[in-house]
């Protein structure tokens, strides 16, 4: 059995679990989200928990199991609690602002990048280099961090670059100078 999957999520009072055969909707007070399941996992309600079962013991049933769970999981805590990243901006002259809804970047190009959340997602910017992406979804939160990042990713020199709170970035030796001409 798989050490995930067999684990109950626990249903916050606040939040409400809509079971139509494969389908799952979860509604709760930060919105409401919904996921079609694989038809080898079925989801049932016990009072304030919820089960993920497999159907069979077949190989993918096997590998669906612990996914499905961690899944529906994942919907019951963001519309009840959100999710959230940390980017972190370094380099001289970088900065953040939110804009509106807008995240406007000054990463060392020509131009600022502006980058419009999807719907779903805040930014908030503390100071001028921390950037927070936040939202229900974790999928969509990451994706859009990503992208964050993917403007100017960590370079492994300088270490210069966004990257993510508490992210190693391998630095590497720069070229040794040779004595000078002769």
């Amino acid at each position: 059995m798989s050490r995930i999957g067999k684990r109950p999520i626990t249903v916050p009072a606040k939040v409400q679990v809509a079971i139509d055969g494969t389908s799952v909707v979860v509604k709760g007070p930060k919105g409401e989200l919904s996921r079609i399941l694989p038809a080898n996992v079925t989801v049932s309600q016990e009072g304030e928990t919820l089960l993920v079962t497999r159907r069979d013991e077949t190989r993918t049933s096997r590998q669906l199991h612990g996914l499905s769970r961690t899944l529906v999981a994942n919907m019951v805590e963001g519309v009840s609690l959100g999710f959230q990243r940390r980017l972190e901006i370094q380099g001289v002259g970088y900065r953040a602002q939110v804009q509106g809804r807008n995240l406007v970047l000054n990463m060392g190009y020509s131009h600022q990048v502006q980058i419009e959340p999807p719907d779903g997602i805040q930014f908030a910017v503390e100071g001028t280099t921390n950037v927070i992406v936040s939202g229900y979804d974790k999928e969509i939160v990451g994706n859009t961090a990503a992208k964050v990042r993917a403007v100017r990713p960590p370079e492994p020199y300088k270490g210069k670059g966004i990257r993510y709170a508490g992210e190693v970035v391998r630095r590497k030796a720069g070229k040794t100078g040779k004595g000078g001409k002769k």
